[in-house]
């Protein structure tokens, strides 16, 4: 019986376990021009035991910032730093994807520079607020994309994955979930065009594609990832019926290939079983639990064949060495959400691991 704690063969990447650090938003990107720090390299080789770390979200051009503090992978200098992550992952035996991520609407002007705005699928506002450094501010309508400005986001991110792998990094994830830019187009109330990016499931799915594919064509397929969110109402986000447009993304992805699928599971473990029988690649589940962060309970997961790798978030936060921890039955530490987003190293990198 296979389990978590056995090898995988990521598109020809030897993992040692499949169990995840999930990519989580910490917004201390405290260096100049939003570069991580030598906190940041610490956070994540303190984590390298993972069979692979999904970093947080990193916005792929200046316009993609959605949060106070989050590090970009655009200039020289976010290259420069985060090889000095890379580095100290390598260093301990670890393997890291960059997790490229636009947030679109989900934003503020106040978080961009110049005369930036946010952008979407559609000029249609989410409902709700974002934390800026002046306090919490509504989301505003964005800049309905146009044909160039997709073909510019599309760009932009074939340039952070090239980037990626000049930082040192053993792929990227593109984020297609969580309400953020992808699942804009793929959900049909942020997404209410009629031309070729909008409409029916296929042309909803159209930006994933072609941007999965952009970056794959660039970087390989084997160090090329997605993640996707069915039915997440994250970001004010509605998928009434996800089914469809989620296969209709499927077929799409099938000439690329991308060495990974990461699923944040919704409502529906049948639609999770059903990307999973039709995704060619190595499969990663965020599973959906109620009440509680993911734990060993979703170990059987792997060994029942649900998925292929298992990702965890608060816990792997709170806990560097979790597969260890995950083997032994634990104890875990308890994640402290009052320090999750910003702040000083408490509750980013003191977090004991066991005792040898």
């Amino acid at each position: 019986m296979t389990t978590a704690f056995d090898p995988i063969d990521l598109a020809g990447t030897l993992l040692p376990n499949r169990i995840v650090m999930a990519p989580m938003t910490r917004s201390r990107a405290y260096g100049p021009g939003l570069t991580p720090t030598a906190s940041t390299a610490t956070y994540y080789a303190q984590r390298a035991s993972a069979g692979l770390i999904v970093t947080e979200g990193i916005q792929p051009s200046p316009g993609g910032q959605g949060y106070p503090d989050t590090p970009g992978l655009h200039s020289p200098e976010q290259v420069a730093a985060w090889r000095t992550v890379t580095d100290a992952v390598h260093a301990r035996d670890g393997r890291i994807f960059a997790q490229l991520m636009h947030t679109g609407r989900i934003g503020h002007p106040s978080l961009l520079p110049g005369d930036l705005v946010p952008v979407g699928a559609s000029p249609v506002a989410a409902k709700g607020s974002v934390y800026t450094a002046e306090g919490p501010k509504e989301f505003v309508v964005p800049r309905e994309l146009d044909e160039d400005g997709i073909r510019q986001i599309v760009d932009e991110h074939v340039a952070a994955a090239r980037n990626a792998l000049a930082a040192g990094f053993d792929g990227v994830e593109v984020h297609g979930a969580n309400g953020y830019l992808v699942h804009q187009f793929l959900a049909p109330n942020s997404n209410v065009r009629t031309d070729a990016w909008g409409g029916d499931a296929e042309r909803r799915a159209r930006l994933a594609v072609e941007l999965v594919a952009a970056v794959a064509a660039e970087i390989g397929p084997e160090r090329t990832g997605l993640r996707i969110s069915p039915g997440n109402p994250l970001g004010d986000i509605e998928e009434p019926e996800p089914d469809a447009t989620y296969l209709a993304l499927l077929r799409g992805l099938e000439p690329v290939g991308p060495a990974y699928l990461h699923v944040v599971e919704g409502p529906d473990r049948a639609l999770t079983l059903e990307l999973r029988k039709r995704f060619g690649g190595v499969f990663l589940l965020n599973a959906r639990t109620q009440g509680r962060p993911s734990g060993p309970e979703e170990l059987a997961l792997v060994e029942d064949g649900t998925a292929d790798m298992i990702s965890y978030g608060a816990l792997f936060l709170a806990n560097p060495d979790l597969p260890r921890r995950l083997r032994a039955g634990g104890p875990f530490n308890t994640p402290d959400r009052a320090t999750y987003y910003g702040g000083t190293d408490r509750g980013y990198t003191d977090y004991p691991e066991l005792d040898a």
